[in-house]
């Protein structure tokens, strides 16, 4: 099973649309294993921005990224990266995903979600330790997964 990070930015926090965000991952069938808020600190922004710390929209971005907690989720699943960022989208205009459906802004778009198995693997660890993921049976894999989609 793939695993991945999202991030609820502030953004959705201040808008109070958490629940309904996660509720799209769920429902698509994959697992919850593990959720917490955290305030990003300059330290984590810059690490976790480096690739675009040094263009000139840096600054603006880190402020709105520290400016309320976020809610850092990992999630499982078969193709996991994928499937969330299907289900994210890329733009306010992509109506039936995440950034569509909630906003109007390509700068304030809701949501974070890895691009690849290394950048999940790194945002997954920069955000929890390992004792805050949890594994244990997700009896619906029965009702989502054939098992020849596990092999």
């Amino acid at each position: 099973m793939e695993q991945t990070l999202i991030l609820l930015k502030p953004d959705a926090v201040q808008r109070g649309i958490l629940g309904q965000i996660i509720t799209r991952f769920e429902q698509k069938g994959l697992k919850l294993i593990g959720l917490k808020m955290v305030k990003l600190s300059d330290t984590v922004l810059r690490e976790h921005y480096a690739h675009v710390a040094e263009e000139p929209f840096f600054e603006e971005l880190a402020s709105f990224m520290s400016s309320s907690p976020v809610l850092a989720i990992c999630l499982e699943g078969i193709g996991a990266i994928e499937v969330v960022r299907n289900i994210s989208g890329t733009s306010p205009d992509q109506f039936g995903t995440i950034r569509g459906d909630f906003s109007v802004s390509s700068q304030r778009n809701l949501i974070h979600s890895s691009d690849s198995p290394e950048s999940a693997l790194a945002e997954i660890r920069r955000f929890f330790k390992e004792d805050e993921l949890f594994d244990y049976d997700k009896d619906e894999w029965k009702h989502v997964y054939a098992e020849s989609d596990k092999k």
